[in-house]
């Protein structure tokens, strides 16, 4: 109740408003309007007390800005085994892309074996928020010098009708066109992305700074009709 009360303190309607518009998955009522500057703050405090320890182990939360909290909490656990642990516990939990996508561990970066074998673990629960995540660190973590073919392989292999399980998927792949183009344009080239995620990839890679005019142009060339 501590906690909740902090929460509301911190409220700003205005934002509430913004954000319930965000979030088609929340329920509004269950949107309290914290700027997420003011949440991560508010988590780093939290790690250091006994109320904290507590509040990461009674789930499910009722508001929004809870999970918010409860994520932001996980991404600044310093010990591995502990953060895996907690995140574990909460991913089923996770219910919006904004909560998805800002839980990223910090120590996750100095223990990238271990959390490959987690990445495959949580593609294969199925559960919409696990898989976007998963995708999501393969995106952070494995994109530069420790890439490796079958991460895209595992991105391919999903197959979902979930749109942000797709949109992530396609976000990742637009993002390896960038970083690792020649190894991953056969992914597009041999058409093995279902046609939405192919085209939404292709959409976001044309999109981006980081992929050159001539690459955009041959790009657009690939689209999927259909």
């Amino acid at each position: 109740m501590e906690i909740e009360r902090e929460l509301f303190s911190l409220q700003d309607e205005k934002y509430r408003v913004f954000m319930s518009r965000l979030l088609p998955t929340v329920d509004p009522d269950t949107v309290i309007g914290v700027r997420t500057p003011a949440l991560r703050k508010y988590a780093g405090e939290l790690l250091k007390k006994e109320e904290g320890s507590v509040f990461l182990q009674d789930l499910p939360h009722r508001y929004f800005e809870e999970n918010q909290l409860h994520a932001f909490m996980v991404s600044g656990i310093r010990d591995y085994r502990t953060c895996m642990e907690a995140l574990c516990r909460f991913l089923p939990y996770v219910d919006n892309w904004a909560t998805c996508d800002q839980m990223s561990p910090k120590v996750f970066r100095k223990h990238k074996q271990e959390l490959r074998g987690k990445i495959q673990e949580w593609i294969g629960t199925g559960r919409t928020y696990t898989v976007r995540f998963a995708v999501g660190m393969l995106m952070q973590h494995f994109l530069d010098e420790d890439f490796d073919p079958s991460y895209p392989e595992l991105a391919a292999g999903i197959r979902s009708d979930e749109y942000y399980v797709n949109m992530m998927i396609a976000w990742y792949f637009a993002t390896a066109l960038a970083k690792q183009y020649d190894a991953v344009l056969p992914y597009l080239k041999e058409r093995r992305l279902d046609v939405w995620t192919h085209n939404k990839t292709i959409q976001k890679a044309v999109e981006s700074y980081r992929i050159t005019t001539e690459q955009k142009a041959y790009l657009k060339s690939l689209k999927v009709k259909g």
